[in-house]
């Protein structure tokens, strides 16, 4: 099986009020399951990932 790319770009904070890494928006869970996730499981997470980088931008702002 093909090996998940993850989005995490070195720069772990979770201090997001929910909890969502600042650079990549996974969560801790989910950092430490990445490399079990499945494919589905995976699609799925990559879209809400997008979502929560747009939320946290705009709660930057």
């Amino acid at each position: 099986m093909k090996k998940n790319k993850s989005p995490c770009i070195d720069a772990c904070d979770f201090s997001s009020p929910k909890g969502w890494c600042l650079g990549c928006a996974r969560t801790r869970k989910e950092c430490q399951q990445w490399k079990a996730i499945t494919p589905y499981r995976l699609k799925i997470l990559q879209k809400d990932l997008e979502k929560r980088l747009v939320q946290l931008k705009a709660d930057a702002t």
